[in-house]
């Protein structure tokens, strides 16, 4: 009898344990950080940089259950084109928990961002007018858990749909650089990783 007692204290203490991270009453803080430049050599073709910092904190409103945001800059260079903006993403994740340091997680971000452009190749002339990004994502991912307090991340895409609209310094319309994309699916060969850090 003492051995069975000792048993189940011991599953029910490992249960509770592995589940500490993502408890109700946990903060989750991280982030990510996006660098990256193209450039070429066959003629006529542009450079291309892009630079994204977006850190981000989530609470757990319940059991494996966290509503956060991420709120960071974002600026793009394809050429002499240039947008820069104020990104905001709010989400809402789900764990799973596969075993003591794996967890399986969905994740619904509306991811928007509100910048500038500036445009050398309308006409002679520099265009210039703001844009306004909103879109939504659901992605799965799986954490693993080395410590308490660490969560180091893989996701991949999933299903996304953003429209981006532009608008010239007067509130036209700029068509060819307005846009609706849609995306289906898992890129499992470009998969995101990430650290968090859990309070």
């Amino acid at each position: 009898m003492k051995k069975l007692a000792l048993s189940l204290f011991a599953i029910v203490a490992i249960s509770l344990s592995s589940q500490a991270q993502t408890e109700k009453g946990k903060i989750m803080l991280g982030g990510g950080l996006t660098l990256d430049s193209y450039n070429s050599d066959v003629s006529g073709a542009s450079a291309i940089s892009n630079f994204r910092i977006e850190p981000s904190i989530g609470y757990f409103f319940g059991n494996n259950i966290a509503l956060g945001t991420g709120v960071g800059y974002s600026h793009s260079d394809n050429g002499g084109y240039q947008n820069s903006a104020f990104t905001v993403s709010p989400f809402a994740r789900h764990y799973t928990m596969l075993s003591e340091s794996f967890r399986f997680f969905g994740q619904l971000s509306v991811p928007m961002a509100f910048g500038t452009f500036n445009d050398p190749y309308t006409g002679n002339t520099l265009q210039k007018g703001k844009t306004t990004s909103i879109g939504v994502g659901l992605a799965p991912g799986f954490a693993f858990f080395p410590t308490k307090k660490i969560g180091i991340e893989v996701a991949v895409s999933g299903l996304t749909f953003n429209k981006m609209t532009a608008k010239d310094n007067d509130g036209n319309k700029v068509d060819n650089r307005s846009s609706k994309t849609f995306g289906i699916g898992a890129n499992f060969f470009a998969p995101r990783l990430g650290v968090q850090f859990y309070f």
